[in-house]
């Protein structure tokens, strides 16, 4: 993954949802946010694209040093066949040979380990960001909450008026996140808004796994 990335990632990780919120109350705070949630949403996009290219070079190199495995077992085999035909020239060529790949190999391996270890810090970066998403989603909707209950009859039908404009506007953006992403509207949406929901609905279940596997983990380390 590229340096830049990496620092734009871990910026926005240890950054701070709530101080966000603090810094903006008064600047049209769910307009900030919402542009905040797309750039976290873009870097992950972003790492996703990253994630793509170390798999594919993964498999290209596991595809390599399997040929080279393959290419020197053949080598071995055609080795014995000179010798045993008196041909120690062909052997000498084929054992030539064997010592090239030999010499290949090892640095084949090390890309592997080094573009595991790749994958694996992308992997965790998703899934961090993921973990932010959640947590600048969560709360921007503790504040508009907030802002709404200053906004409740208590205050008046001029608070009422405006929590309805609170909430249209809320509203409003997501239906502008909704058509920038998927280029449909929420009324046509139909069975997609139905996969939107389930996809959530999916990474709400690997959340859970998680944390399930981590408690497990903690339980059996006090055994």
């Amino acid at each position: 993954m590229a340096e830049s990335l990496r620092i734009r990632v871990s910026q926005i990780i240890v950054g701070s949802a709530h101080a966000l919120l603090d810094r903006i109350e008064d600047q049209a705070p769910e307009a900030m946010m919402e542009q905040s949630i797309r750039k976290v949403e873009d870097i992950i996009d972003e790492v996703r694209a990253e994630l793509g290219k170390a798999a594919a070079n993964r498999h290209l190199a596991q595809q390599q040093h399997a040929e080279l495995n393959r290419r020197h077992l053949e080598l071995t085999a055609q080795a014995e066949e000179a010798m045993a035909l008196q041909r120690e020239d062909l052997a000498r060529v084929a054992v030539a040979r064997q010592l090239d790949i030999e010499a290949q190999i090892p640095f084949v391996e090390g890309s592997l380990t080094e573009i595991s270890a790749q994958e694996k810090e992308l992997s965790g970066y998703v899934d961090a960001l993921m973990a932010k998403k959640r947590d600048m989603e969560e709360a921007l909707a503790q504040f508009v909450a907030s802002r709404q209950r200053m906004a409740s009859p208590v205050a008046g039908q001029g608070g009422v008026g405006e929590a309805q404009v609170r909430v249209d506007r809320a509203a409003d953006a997501f239906g502008r996140i909704f058509r920038r992403q998927t280029g449909l509207t929420l009324a046509a949406a139909g069975a997609t808004a139905e996969e939107a929901v389930k996809l959530k609905e999916l990474d709400d279940l690997m959340q859970a796994k998680r944390i399930e596997a981590r408690l497990a983990q903690l339980k059996a380390n006090r055994t």
